[in-house]
């Protein structure tokens, strides 16, 4: 389905203005051209529905609208979402890497339905700044998990904010995968959020396993798509990636990836 945005001029246009008056949100004119009145009253709409406010009028927007069928999506760039293509956001990345790791990663995404070029970009360029390798890792030894004269991870081991319950746990629940999952809590939460029942309880070394690495990180960004979006659109990368980790580290390697990636994967009108 064709994107209606300020510029552009017809019928769906004025479709468009007359249902976002109906809806209270005048646009002024009814006259078919996409101008900015339409553009703000669209924002204004976008906003009280908890859609990303960006003004322009795709599935989503329509669809609340009741101009087009629900199951509609946002644009589909996943096909060209190529290992050559990641390799320019991945420039010191072995492309074999890529080349093993994209397949699983691309399937997470579209089972979630994160397959538009804002979360496409979101998903791989949080890869980078997480695991620049292109693999789900498990996390080091470092000043931060662990104390000097301490076993490993036993400053993990009482963190009550990770939901840990003492030794092992620091270093059972450490942190895994491309979003680095961590904690008793989390593992817990994720492991029935992915359907796997208590799994990654019993087993957390999975979290690092492909399959479940992609999956954890769809599922988690789905869960923050709205606000994540928001922040992209806006350009607030450095927001963006706050939201996923919860400061900016990595903000260089996400900020490059993700500007690389605008270029690389093209757009799908």
């Amino acid at each position: 389905m064709a994107l209606l945005r300020r510029g552009m001029k017809g019928a769906a246009v004025k479709r468009l203005q007359r249902e976002l008056k109906l809806r209270g949100f005048d646009p002024g004119l009814i006259d078919g051209e996409f101008g900015g009145g339409t553009e703000a009253a669209l924002m204004a709409f976008q906003w009280s529905e908890n859609l990303v406010p960006d003004g322009i009028a795709g599935p989503r927007s329509l669809a609340a609208l009741e101009l087009s069928k629900p199951a509609d999506v946002w644009p589909d760039v996943l096909p060209g979402v190529t290992v050559q293509a990641v390799s320019e956001m991945f420039p010191f990345t072995p492309i074999g890497n890529i080349r093993e790791n994209l397949p699983p990663v691309s399937t997470a995404l579209t089972e979630y339905e994160l397959t538009d070029k804002p979360m496409v970009l979101m998903a791989l360029a949080t890869i980078r700044a997480e695991t620049e390798s292109f693999k789900p890792v498990a996390e080091g030894l470092s000043r931060f998990n662990t104390s000097p004269r301490g076993h490993a991870f036993d400053l993990y081991d009482g963190r009550r904010d990770l939901g840990n319950q003492g030794a092992p746990d620091g270093e059972r629940f450490r942190g895994r995968g491309y979003i680095q999952l961590t904690g008793r809590f989390n593992y817990t939460r994720f492991s029935e959020q992915l359907g796997l029942g208590d799994r990654l309880i019993r087993e957390p070394e999975l979290a690092a396993d492909p399959l479940i690495a992609g999956r954890l990180l769809a599922s988690f960004l789905k869960d923050k798509e709205t606000r994540v979006k928001r922040a992209l659109l806006e350009g607030d990368l450095r927001h963006a990636r706050r939201l996923v980790n919860g400061g900016s580290h990595g903000l260089d390697r996400f900020s490059d990836a993700y500007r690389r990636g605008e270029q690389a994967i093209a757009d799908v009108v």
